[in-house]
């Protein structure tokens, strides 16, 4: 969470000062941080980056349920039941909503799937917004009539922005289970052990 601040506060001091140099090029007034802070081009930046890590995250908890790939390290094996598939039995250490049951147990069996997805909608509602929103501060610049949502969602350079992430994040997923078939590392819990053979699947 350091690391993320950080690099966060990187993020928005770098592109602060890259958007005033923008502005300054076409006359345009600049913006304090503060302000830098609530404009488009700092939120769409942000969670254009978001959306791509949270859908990536939500492929990963939801695929491996049912999906498998033989020799994977980041797959379950191929056949039979494993600890994270058992019902959930209450317990005097069991989280609260196994002990209470019903509805409750229900939505909590799928609260990690449900909330990835939740981020991902809102990371993504947030970037469209923050995209939208700088485009028409764009517009404005070039005496141009700002357009309306709609407008903004038939043109191509919002759909650019989600795609370009979503690939990264497809690719990026696919080399994590692919990869751990044929390489290892050791000490590492995203790898096999060092000795296990190409086509033992899990850890």
């Amino acid at each position: 969470m350091t690391l993320f601040l950080v690099t966060l506060l990187a993020q928005a001091f770098t592109g602060w000062k890259a958007y005033n140099d923008e502005r300054k090029q076409e006359h345009v007034q600049t913006l304090s941080f503060s302000g830098y802070l609530h404009c488009g081009h700092f939120i769409s930046a942000t969670f254009e980056n978001f959306q791509s890590e949270f859908l990536q995250m939500a492929l990963y908890v939801v695929l491996t349920i049912s999906l498998r790939q033989i020799g994977s390290g980041e797959s379950k094996k191929l056949s039979g039941k494993e600890d994270v598939d058992r019902e959930p039995r209450k317990s005097p250490n069991a989280p609260w909503p196994v002990k209470k049951g019903g509805w409750i147990l229900k939505l909590y069996s799928h609260s990690l799937s449900l909330s990835f997805v939740l981020l991902f909608l809102a990371s993504w509602g947030l970037h469209f917004y923050g995209s939208w929103q700088d485009n028409n501060a764009e517009q404005l610049i070039h005496h141009k009539h700002p357009d309306t949502v709609i407008q903004y969602l038939c043109k191509p350079e919002f759909w650019f922005e989600t795609f370009q992430n979503w690939q990264s994040e497809f690719l990026s997923v696919a080399s994590i289970v692919f990869l751990t078939i044929y390489l290892r590392q050791k000490g590492s819990p995203e790898s096999k052990p060092v000795d296990a053979p190409h086509t033992e699947t899990g850890k």
